[in-house]
């Protein structure tokens, strides 16, 4: 059956528009975005295939040209309108945190840090710094490593802090293994950058792990 013979409140389309893209599954999405099914399968069914191929839906957005393209469905012209598509939501995210509004909305923040760190096949240490009224001033990436972890020097954190006179700061580094659960080695450097910017009067906010699904918060787990 094609999708236009679906209920329309069932048609992931029209209920994108009628409930908003938090309503939809990962498939939903995804299908959205490939338009069109292939021979015997509406789109859902191909982006059920698909999610089901490349493990994850996060997979499926970081894979590179030549492993995207190995998908049902998929190609080249798929990949670059993909590609597009992510940089537009990361270009998003830095408007809307651009200097000037106040960091307000934690949705906003967990997914302008995801968008930034997300994809990298190495561990990235950044730090974003605020001010006095938790306006953005800058997001540094500061420290990059392996695939087992990046050195986090607090004295240079510091100095990076009182170089934008910031008041407050938020931290964030990504898994590349995916797991978004804090190492020990995760609390024991977090602890040390908490104490060195307290001799700073610079406010720890949050520490944020980036890995697969919902970002990883120290804050929401009481480790601050």
């Amino acid at each position: 059956m094609s999708i236009k013979d679906w209920p329309a409140n069932e048609r992931p389309r029209e209920k994108l528009l009628l409930k908003g893209s938090n309503a939809l599954t990962d498939a939903e999405l995804l299908a959205i975005f490939l338009r069109t099914g292939i021979a015997g399968k509406t789109a859902v069914d191909l982006a059920r295939d698909l999610l089901n191929e490349f493990g994850s839906l996060q997979a499926l957005l970081d894979a590179d040209e030549n492993r995207f393209c190995q998908g049902k469905g998929l190609g080249s012209a798929k990949y670059a309108q993909l590609q597009a598509v992510l940089e537009m939501a990361k270009r998003h995210f830095v408007e809307v945190l651009q200097r000037g509004d106040a960091l307000t909305s934690p949705h906003a923040t967990r997914a302008y840090l995801s968008a930034q760190l997300r994809g990298y096949s190495y561990e990235v240490f950044a730090c974003l710094f605020l001010d006095n009224q938790h306006r953005v001033i800058q997001l540094e990436e500061l420290f990059r490593g392996t695939i087992d972890g990046a050195s986090v020097y607090p004295r240079e954190v510091a100095k990076r802090a009182l170089f934008h006179n910031a008041a407050a700061v938020i931290f964030a580094h990504n898994h590349p293994s995916g797991i978004n659960e804090p190492s020990q080695a995760d609390k024991q450097i977090t602890d040390k950058l908490k104490q060195a910017l307290n001799l700073f009067d610079i406010r720890v906010l949050d520490h944020f792990i980036i890995g697969d699904g919902q970002p990883y918060s120290f804050s929401e787990h009481g480790l601050l």
